[in-house]
């Protein structure tokens, strides 16, 4: 079974909704996911930045959500680690607003990512195809 940490923004009742909807796709479809907002709840911030480091760094593969004008800090952060750490990363984009300097992304995110995927419509049917090449 292979290990996703699901990194993005978790600020707004629509993030967090949109989260626990792609974390329950993604188990239903045989994959264990590591959540942010269900695993440091009621932690520290030292707490939550330890137990989100050793996430990624048990996963086998980070999806990052990137939506918005600019892609949440913390989801930023999480992507250059992993990054470091030679775990592969597929960038996430649902959102139709251009922003960033590359297809609607930072140009750092977009070229260090494995996999993009930029299909509104389509995410999760192309997310699952594309977990099958990691």
């Amino acid at each position: 079974m292979k290990s996703i940490y699901l990194a993005g923004p978790l600020f707004s009742k629509a993030e967090l909704l949109f989260n626990l909807d792609l974390r329950q796709f993604l188990t239903d479809n045989g994959y264990k996911v590591f959540l942010p907002q269900l695993e440091c709840a009621d932690k520290t911030t030292e707490e939550i930045y330890t137990i989100c480091r050793d996430g990624i760094e048990a996963a086998d593969v980070v999806v990052a959500i990137m939506d918005g004008a600019d892609a949440d800090s913390g989801t930023c952060w999480e992507c250059g680690y992993a990054t470091g750490k030679n775990i592969p990363v597929i960038g996430l984009r649902t959102d139709i607003r251009m922003s960033g300097d590359t297809n609607g992304f930072n140009a750092m995110l977009y070229y260090s990512a494995k996999a993009v995927i930029e299909e509104p419509e389509q995410y999760k049917e192309k997310l699952l195809d594309t977990l099958k090449s990691f």
